[in-house]
């Protein structure tokens, strides 16, 4: 079992736990701190996508700015996402219709509210994952292979991508399963995530420098305009990041430290609240350059009673 990395405490009571594991290394790959099992397989969800749009990038995918950010994310549904997925299908000459993805609705309530109130409802384009599909769809038409059937595993632009992740990890081989969105989703360990971010943040190759600065200079497409991602990247200069799904995170600086962490339990609410502690454990929200309150706002939870704010959830590390 892995130990506990956070508590939720009422009015000076624990009255629960999450439990999980993180990592942090430094420059050279060394682990400056962990807690839990480090280097057992997880399944990163989300936090895969900046990896995979690398390998779609090595593989002839031609984006740059926020859209290949759209590549890379987990948008909130808003127009300017929207607008931005069209556009990388249009270029490819392709339509909302050509995306394997399901129908959803846009992963942020406030903006899911906003589709409801217009009348609208759960579509392809709204659904978090569609900018990695288009990406997916574009790499296929950039080299010449068959659209249909591109969410197999076995159709060439999934085997090119396994590869590369296993390259990136450096710990080919991992678990495969299948993602919410239907896509391959490969397994790594936590170090191994970490390590890939670590490389994707201080690459001197063409591809990753792409990557990197798409991330790093539209945080808001790759999540949303109010997410706590889109707050802690423009916290940390030069830093790139992506949280996934059942509590999954991982951020890199620019001198190749890197951090990732998991929840057993996958409740988005601690993800957040451990990110945020284990850069300030590490002092990385005091370095020149870094917006001090935004990290740390980042990692706030309170809990209330009433109209008082009477708790909070707080990291364990």
């Amino acid at each position: 079992m892995q130990p506990v990395i956070a508590e939720i405490v009422r009015s000076g009571i624990v009255e629960g736990h999450h439990y999980g594991a993180v990592v942090a290394l430094d420059p050279d790959g060394q682990v400056r701190h962990a807690r839990g099992d480090v280097t057992g397989p997880v399944l990163p969800r989300s936090c895969n996508k900046p990896l995979q749009a690398l390998a779609m990038v090595r593989a002839g995918l031609d984006l740059d700015g926020e859209l290949l950010a759209l590549a890379c994310a987990s948008h909130s549904g808003e127009p300017f996402h929207l607008d931005g997925v069209r556009r990388i299908l249009a270029g490819a000459g392709l339509t909302e219709d050509d995306l394997g993805n399901p129908a959803g609705w846009p992963l942020e309530d406030r903006v899911r509210d906003e589709v409801l109130r217009a009348g609208g409802g759960p579509t392809r384009l709204h659904m978090n994952c569609s900018g990695k599909h288009a990406a997916m769809l574009a790499t296929c038409v950039a080299r010449g292979w068959p659209t249909a059937g591109y969410l197999s595993p076995d159709h060439p632009l999934q085997r090119t991508i396994e590869v590369d992740f296993g390259a990136q990890t450096g710990e080919p081989g991992g678990p495969e399963a299948t993602d919410g969105c239907g896509a391959p989703l490969l397994g790594t360990s936590l170090t191994g995530l970490a390590r890939a971010f670590s490389r994707l943040a201080t690459g001197d190759s063409e591809p990753e420098r792409r990557v990197a600065a798409a991330i790093r200079n539209h945080p808001a497409h790759v999540s949303g305009s109010q997410r706590d991602e889109r707050v802690l990247l423009a916290a940390i200069p030069g830093a790139i990041g992506k949280a996934g799904a059942e509590s999954c995170y991982a951020v890199a600086l620019p001198d190749g430290r890197a951090f990732a962490l998991k929840t057993d339990d996958g409740a988005a609410r601690a993800r957040p609240v451990v990110m945020a502690a284990l850069l300030r454990l590490l002092g990385v929200d005091t370095e020149p350059g870094v917006d001090t309150e935004a990290v740390r706002r980042t990692g706030a939870a309170p809990l209330t009673g009433g109209d008082a704010v009477v708790g909070e959830i707080r990291a364990v590390l």
